[in-house]
């Protein structure tokens, strides 16, 4: 059995303040360099200082509105 590293820069364009959705925009981006792959590891690295990753099952667009609104008080 071997393993398969990849290590790849993936450049999203600037969007408006708040919540994103970048999954589609990542899948797009490595489904070429994984299609064979079925178990693993993904390590996201952002390179800004003012982003951050929240990882939520993305059901109901108000549970994303709901913790952008209590983050925003901050």
């Amino acid at each position: 059995m071997s393993m398969k590293m990849i290590q790849k820069t993936i450049i999203i364009a600037g969007k408006s303040k708040g919540f994103q959705l970048i999954d589609e925009e990542i899948e797009h981006a490595l489904v070429p360099d994984i299609a064979d792959i079925s178990t693993g590891i993904l390590h996201i690295f952002l390179k800004h200082t003012s982003a951050s990753l929240a990882l939520g099952e993305n059901y109901e667009k108000e549970v994303r509105d709901d913790i952008e609104s209590f983050l925003m008080m901050w």
